[in-house]
């Protein structure tokens, strides 16, 4: 189902009225996907914030062994935050025709790459740079590979995870918020369904 250009869902039968359904499904979705999102993280950054209240308070009285914690603590309070702002910024940014090799340099500089030099995908780089940045994060590691395919007017880039995969201390900032980036960000879809990675369907550029 096609409306104004872009993909809004799959349907039996086509129509208009089909389609403007789809997309109000998609976009109430997507919404509810956000709230909820927003909701855990900020859930996840006030127990950060707590943590380092008072590990900072304990080193200001009498235990400056502390201090190391503090830092620590504090870094993640910032990671936490930059989810945040991840999940409830809409980029302002117009979709373009971007490399998805140079993108990659960027986001995934240790994985193991099988790319196609004309991997070109439509979009807003740097919702792409996000989304690549937080797969390394979720899936990183030595041993992690990144390949690229064709698929119609998609590019389907399959992610491989490292040997040394950890789970992320909030789980949140791993795949419901790379599903944000790319369904929403992106106008793409995460398939996360094979226990030995996920796919990633981003637009390709038409060529002229």
């Amino acid at each position: 189902m096609l409306l104004n250009g872009k993909l809004v869902g799959w349907a039996e039968h086509g129509g208009l009225a089909q389609a403007r359904r789809c997309a109000e499904l998609g976009q109430a979705l997507a919404e509810d996907q956000q709230t909820y999102l927003l909701g855990r993280l900020g859930h996840k950054l006030r127990s950060a914030v707590l943590a380092l209240q008072e590990s900072s308070r304990q080193a200001a009285f009498g235990r400056p062994e502390l201090l190391e914690a503090v830092f620590e603590q504090a870094q993640e309070v910032g990671r936490r935050a930059a989810a945040i702002e991840v999940a409830g910024i809409q980029p302002k940014d117009s979709a373009r025709g971007v490399v998805l090799g140079a993108v990659l340099n960027l986001a995934l500089p240790i994985a193991a790459r099988e790319l196609p030099a004309g991997a070109v995908v439509l979009g807003s780089e740097p919702a792409l740079v996000e989304a690549f940045t937080r797969i390394q994060e979720w899936m990183g590691g030595p041993g992690m590979t990144i390949a690229a395919e064709p698929v119609g007017s998609w590019w389907k880039v399959s992610v491989a995870p490292g040997n040394e995969r950890r789970p992320l201390a909030v789980p949140e900032m791993g795949e419901p918020l790379i599903r944000l980036i790319v369904d929403t960000r992106l106008e793409g879809w995460l398939d996360s369904s094979s226990p030995d990675g996920a796919d990633i369907y981003l637009r390709a550029q038409s060529s002229r």
